[in-house]
């Protein structure tokens, strides 16, 4: 048993590895793409290659955060630790790359529309967002009984998720400055190649996403069998006490 224990933990390891890989080339390769493969825009010029980083970000926050949608659905109707720990891993790597949408964002912002930040519908809820799911860990710290934490964090994990289609459909039911990339914007045309990049950006970060969620799922199933591991230390001192008694 010990021995299919250490070699399946091999497994995973090597798995770990390969996949670390394959994100850290992705990566490297959206890169390239957009400094020397996209178009220089011609309206905003080199600024506008923020665009691949900031919708990348934005596209894998959205898809994190409907990750922890999900699993809190799987934990509501199968009350299992597996899936709120898959719950809280989606939403702090969510919250990363959310928090990267808004600052490149920014940056784009400025020089575009001559402001890091105008409270405009989609920037707003975006706030509002970032902030919502900041609250997710919060609820988490303050509860002690992990049934309770877990229950409570999934009610409010499936809640906070309105938060995705607001932000998704703002530009198209309120009058904003903020670009549609689904037409390519106002004053940017997308040209294939942009196309090209800014697909493999969001491949790039998807996948490395994956590899965060996977090593803080590890993270978390550790985190659990060392508090079970000093559970049964501290039971055990509890009844050598007692015997000596």
């Amino acid at each position: 048993m010990r021995m299919y224990e250490h070699t399946n933990s091999r497994m995973y390891d090597w798995l770990g590895i390969v996949l670390a890989g394959l994100s850290a080339i992705a990566v490297l390769v959206a890169l390239g793409m957009v400094f020397l493969y996209a178009p220089r825009e011609a309206t905003m010029g080199d600024v506008q290659r923020i665009f691949y980083f900031h919708v990348a970000c934005a596209w894998v926050g959205f898809f994190a955060f409907f990750v922890t949608f999900v699993a809190g659905i799987g934990y509501l109707a199968r009350g299992e630790r597996r899936w709120d720990i898959l719950a809280l891993s989606s939403v702090e790597i969510g919250l990363t790359f959310i928090t990267m949408a808004v600052v490149t964002g920014s940056l784009w912002a400025k020089p575009a529309w001559g402001a890091y930040w105008t409270w405009e519908p989609r920037l707003t809820i975006s706030a509002v967002q970032l902030l919502i799911y900041v609250a997710y860990g919060m609820l988490r710290s303050a509860i002690e009984s992990p049934e309770q934490k877990a229950r409570f964090a999934t009610v409010y994990g499936i809640v906070a998720f309105v938060t995705v289609p607001l932000s998704w459909f703002a530009i198209r039911w309120w009058r904003t400055i903020h670009p549609d990339i689904m037409t390519g914007g106002e004053g940017m045309a997308m040209t294939p190649r942009m196309v090209q990049t800014l697909l493999a950006s969001i491949a790039a970060f998807t996948l490395l996403y994956a590899t965060l969620l996977r090593q803080r799922v590890h993270l978390e199933r550790a985190a659990d069998a060392l508090a079970r591991l000093q559970l049964r230390a501290e039971d055990e001192k509890a009844l050598k006490v007692s015997e000596n008694l």
